[in-house]
């Protein structure tokens, strides 16, 4: 396969309402694509960073400037030298430079997507999908209030999602979980997610949520931190997930044989792409911890390939693969729609949806193209 042009994209959609972590506040989710024209076909990839480095050292901006300076004239070179690409030479043409796997990410699904287009193939089959949908959580923002919180959850228990997130902070953890269990009963499936924002020293406030049956807690701890997360899951009984701390499957790797998490979070972007989420999951069924698919506020090209993603076998928890309205009033694709709280997976070539042009340019801050 043949690149002969690569489009980088700038969008910014607006948010159905504000989103919340403990890294801010976000109300409209800005971010890239990335467009790989070939001969015969094209495909898109989602650059899934934030605006600012605060989830993670990449952002937009940022990444967008080392696609474009970097990574995509390596990408030129290697398709040179080798008389054209595949998806399994992405890494290597892009490993000279350090870091910057969200930005990798996004140049690999792009080529990824063409070149399965070319094949026929779509996402799931080529993965290994075992599953034709895939049960759907939703990912719960801090709130100005317990009562604007329970309503949240009340009207998404409502839709049909089958399992809730809260994003917790100091200050806004053990309240706000102990009414939704009041309010919804034991029987919901729960966890919660602190993006880092606890220390060890927090060990016995953390322990506090051990009698709320939550499925999990996620990233407690700062990411570089395996050992203390190794140390806090020997003190609470909520089994401890990681997300920013997992990079690679070498790293899962080494937090699993740590004793530092009983769960781990695939986020593809956050990995540097589809295949090194893939040797991730492998990696986490060798050793039989469990994963789920996590989200950043995709659109529906992300989406698309994370529902693929999460129809893999090892992936046995309700990931954060929610409707497309869960975020937005309007996608720049065709919408997943919740349905008996599962998702369907794409079956069509690549990742099985593609910007609709319309609402794309709608959403479009910036284009340029880089003919190679």
């Amino acid at each position: 396969m043949k690149p002969t042009e690569i489009e980088l994209r700038r969008v910014a959609i607006p948010l159905v309402a504000p989103f919340r972590t403990s890294f801010g506040t976000q109300h409209t989710r800005e971010l890239g694509l990335v467009r790989v024209r070939t001969e015969q076909n094209e495909g898109w990839g989602e650059l899934v960073t934030m605006t600012a480095p605060v989830y993670s050292s990449e952002y937009t901006d940022g990444a967008l400037a080392v696609l474009r300076d970097h990574l995509i004239p390596m990408l030129a070179r290697a398709a040179a030298d080798k008389g054209g690409l595949d998806p399994w030479a992405v890494a290597p043409a892009l490993a000279p430079v350090k870091g910057h796997r969200m930005a990798k990410a996004a140049l690999e699904t792009a080529v990824l997507d063409a070149w399965l287009r070319e094949r026929s193939l779509s996402m799931a089959q080529w993965l290994g999908a075992t599953r034709d949908k895939v049960a759907a959580g939703v990912s719960v923002g801090i709130m100005d209030s317990v009562p604007q919180l329970l309503d949240a959850v009340g009207g998404y228990l409502a839709e049909g999602y089958l399992r809730i997130k809260l994003k917790i902070e100091p200050g806004w953890d053990l309240e706000p979980v102990a009414a939704v269990r009041e309010r919804f009963g034991d029987d919901v499936l729960l966890q919660v997610d602190a993006n880092t924002a606890y220390t060890l020293a927090d060990a016995p406030l953390l322990a506090r949520l051990d009698p709320f049956d939550l499925l999990l807690i996620e990233q407690p701890l700062e990411e570089e931190d395996i050992r203390g997360h190794a140390d806090l899951a020997r003190r609470i009984k909520t089994p401890v997930c990681l997300d920013e701390s997992i990079v690679s499957a070498r790293s899962a790797a080494d937090a699993i044989a740590l004793g530092a998490c009983a769960v781990v979070n695939i986020k593809p972007g956050r990995v540097g792409g589809y295949l090194e989420a893939r040797r991730i999951h492998d990696v986490c069924a060798a050793h039989a911890v469990p994963v789920w698919c996590g989200g950043m506020l995709e659109t529906g090209l992300g989406r698309a390939a994370n529902v693929a993603l999460a129809a893999l076998p090892g992936f046995t928890l309700p990931g954060d693969t929610s409707a497309s309205d869960r975020y937005y009033r309007t996608d720049i694709t065709e919408p997943f729609v919740l349905q008996d709280g599962h998702l369907d997976v794409p079956h069509e070539p690549g990742l099985g949806r593609t910007p609709i042009p319309e609402l794309l340019a709608a959403v479009t801050e910036t284009s340029e193209w880089i003919t190679l």
